[in-house]
């Protein structure tokens, strides 16, 4: 009797950790927001990363990365970010004279905070 108790309860705690891997993880959604950084990242940065920041493979093959999950972010802190954004590298075009001061900062908070959950 105790070893079924035990079977069940093991049961639903299994259960209980498959709804939450299986759950959205993502956060924000960047369709949905109305925020003015989600729109800048709509027109600026979604069609390389994807319309969710999770990256996608262009059609020459390059691979870009997603902004929200990866252990291997090569960017990490805010100024690393801001420093991409503004500056490009990697093959990723600048935007230091496309955006205002203002918005290269909302862009790497977003980046930061939004999608990364930092």
């Amino acid at each position: 009797m105790r070893s079924l108790k035990l079977f069940v309860v093991g049961f639903f705690v299994l259960l209980g950790l498959l709804a939450c891997a299986a759950s959205d993880q993502k956060g924000i959604v960047i369709a949905d927001s109305k925020t003015y950084s989600a729109s800048l990242f709509r027109q600026n940065c979604a069609i390389c990363h994807g319309a969710e920041a999770d990256g996608k493979t262009l059609d020459d093959g390059k691979i870009v990365p997603s902004l929200r999950i990866g252990v291997e972010h090569k960017f990490k802190t805010q100024d690393e970010i801001y420093t991409q954004i503004s500056a490009g590298g990697n093959g990723m075009l600048p935007f230091g004279k496309q955006l205002s001061e203002r918005e290269l900062k909302l862009m790497t908070e977003f980046v930061y905070k939004d999608l990364r959950g930092n």
